[in-house]
């Protein structure tokens, strides 16, 4: 596994802050961040100063202080360990690593005895570990699809929840019977109250609930029409600080959900609140975690500046677009960048918060946001409509653009008038890539693992993959190709019969050794070439025709210091390639073998009239 390589840390994070967790004794703070650190913050008077930055190989999930012992910190990441940090040593390195996991380790929760750490992972197992030695304990039980949250009572009880729904507690000192509670829903954040005799959790539905130690429900309460996403509990157990997807952290009456107040900052990233100090701590799309008075419910102290990570990709015209984690859409010239030049660079803001999806039209450029609308431009009139999640793929259809959404639906809209058009339910699970087939008929993909085509209203599937699907490209409208979490690409030719669409031949090709999370298309339809992009780094190339390469690894063409997060397709020979990591690659097949043409540094170059080369 190759590990990111971050050079010297600066004052922050250089990517968003995913978990914060607030110290029991000092006004300290530890963020987790895609970046792959873990950052040590000084809370003073309401302005963090980080202190110390430790580092994992891939990016940080969770971090949990030893309640115990005030200089040893827990952190959970994407490189399949968990560390275990002595804050007195100022060592590089761990003073232990829990590295029995077979996936990404997705939280961790201290036990009272300080000694041993409950983990649950992609995998879907919770396991116990004895800190201290190092040493594997026990499966504490196992869940069907990903394990989210792990939390742990002053009881000694232990809370985890899953995207399969389940709810379960175990009590691995007392011999008390083992609880389970069953969801329809995904819950993904889970939180003991102080007294350890109620369980909060937040469900993908927008409700938050409460349960009891035999996990029957106390209190029930829908807190938004998005998902709910974390949640925690005021230090006397009066009330809920609950983050949602609807980009908002929202405060609770614990007795009866009555609604306290909400905060608002399109810069929050509410999948990780904490509460300590008299503040709440929330995760953010800048490079530090945002602050609270938790009796005002006001901000505090000033906003860390934001990443420029890449999430989407469109070509409008002459143009490169790139949709930015700092609400920016920044866009270069084509034909410079191509020739050895230093294309123009233009920044148009869509929002404060991140755009996590573009759609070219043809009178101008859609874009999709984390707040949850769908913004779009044409000359100087600008429309956005609301969706009420956030918008994480797009695609032009026809005249319009359809959209997908966090419940499953594909929407149709047009942006021009600001109208909502037909909407259907597609998919069981959140939509996460759209891409044209043809004038009429789209793909589109999702977190319930499959790969759909056809319109807005009638859809067929073309195949199921192991996870989640993370993007969808189409090439000449007979080709399709999938990237999922299960670490495949799959690829098929396509036919249409009666209106519906078939897969006439399929392959599925290996290689990465993470989740691909983006993929591309290019040369002809007769001998299509792959792209893939992991969050190993890697950007992975496969040619399908005669002659073709290894479909069981493909070839590397170049490693990013980050995720690789989109590929769109310039022409039929060329591909804009982007990472969270704000780089720029061109690809061009046109010399008969994938080679990479040009590279550039869109971070460093936002805010510049040309834009900043980059040596691949």
């Amino acid at each position: 596994m190759r590990s990111i390589d971050l050079g010297t840390p600066g004052a922050g994070h250089a990517a968003p802050v995913t978990h914060v967790a607030w110290h029991r004794e000092n006004p300290r703070l530890a963020t987790a961040s895609y970046d792959g650190t873990v950052g040590v913050w000084d809370v003073t008077g309401g302005t963090v100063r980080r202190i110390r930055a430790l580092r994992h190989r891939r990016l940080v999930n969770c971090a949990a202080w030893n309640p115990l012992r005030r200089d040893v910190l827990a952190t959970a990441s994407a490189d399949k360990t968990v560390a275990v940090w002595d804050l007195a040593d100022d060592g590089p390195s761990p003073a232990r690593l829990l590295a029995r996991h077979t996936d990404d380790v997705n939280s961790v929760a201290w036990l009272p005895d300080g000694a041993r750490l409950a983990c649950v992972s992609e995998d879907g197992r919770a396991t116990l570990w004895d800190a201290e030695e190092g040493r594997f304990l026990a499966t504490l039980t196992a869940h069907t699809a990903h394990c989210m949250a792990v939390d742990v009572s002053h009881r000694g009880t232990i809370a985890t929840v899953g995207e399969d729904g389940l709810v379960s507690l175990i009590t691995p000192d007392s011999g008390a019977r083992d609880a389970r509670r069953q969801y329809e829903t995904s819950v993904e954040g889970c939180a003991w109250s102080p007294s350890g005799s109620a369980l909060a959790v937040a469900r993908d539905d927008g409700y938050v609930d409460v349960l009891d130690e035999a996990l029957d429900v106390v209190l029930s309460v829908r807190v938004c029409e998005s998902a709910t996403r974390s949640v925690a509990w005021a230090q006397d157990g009066a009330a809920l600080v609950v983050g949602a997807y609807d980009g908002h952290v929202h405060f609770l009456r614990a007795a009866d959900g009555g609604r306290l107040g909400r905060y608002e900052n399109a810069r929050a990233w509410p999948r990780s609140v904490a509460v300590g100090h008299a503040m709440v701590a929330v995760g953010s799309f800048s490079g530090a975690p945002l602050l609270i008075d938790a009796g005002s419910r006001r901000g505090l102290g000033d906003t860390e500046a934001p990443t420029h990570g890449v999430n989407a990709l469109a070509v409008t015209g002459e143009r490169l677009a790139m949709g930015c984690d700092s609400g920016l859409v920044v866009d270069m010239d084509i034909a410079p960048a191509l020739a050895g030049g230093l294309p123009s660079m233009r920044t148009v803001r869509y929002g404060e918060g991140p755009v996590l999806s573009l759609a070219a039209r043809p009178d101008g450029l859609c874009a999709g946001t984390y707040s949850g609308h769908v913004v779009c431009r044409s000359g100087e009139r600008v429309t956005s409509l609301a969706l009420g999640g956030p918008v994480t793929s797009l695609a032009p259809h026809g005249t319009s653009v359809v959209a997908g959404t966090y419940n499953g639906d594909i929407v149709e809209l047009d942006g021009t008038r600001a109208v909502l058009g037909r909407r259907r339910r597609a998919h069981d699970g959140s939509v996460k890539s759209l891409a044209p087939l043809d004038p009429s008929a789209f793909l589109s993909a999702a977190t319930d693992h499959t790969v759909m085509a056809g319109t807005v209203t009638e859809r067929t599937r073309l195949w199921w993959h192991g996870n989640l699907v993370n993007a969808v490209a189409s090439l000449d409208g007979t080709v399709a190709a999938s990237a999922s979490r299960d670490h495949t690409v799959r690829v098929g030719t396509l036919e249409r019969r009666a209106g519906a669409w078939r897969v006439r031949r399929s392959w599925t090709l290996l290689g990465a050794d993470e989740s691909v999370k983006a993929v591309g298309l290019l040369g002809p339809a007769s001998a299509p070439v792959v792209l893939a992009g992991s969050y190993d780094f890697s950007l992975r190339v496969w040619r399908l025709g005669p002659g073709g390469g290894d479909l069981t690894s493909g070839d590397v063409l170049h490693e990013f210091d980050q995720a690789v997060s989109c590929i769109t397709r310039i022409d039929r020979d060329t591909a804009a390639v982007a990472g969270w990591d704000g780089r720029l690659l061109l690809v061009s097949v046109a010399g008969g073998r994938p080679e990479v043409v040009a590279g550039f540094d869109i971070a460093s170059s936002v805010g510049r009239e040309k834009a900043r080369r980059w040596q691949p």
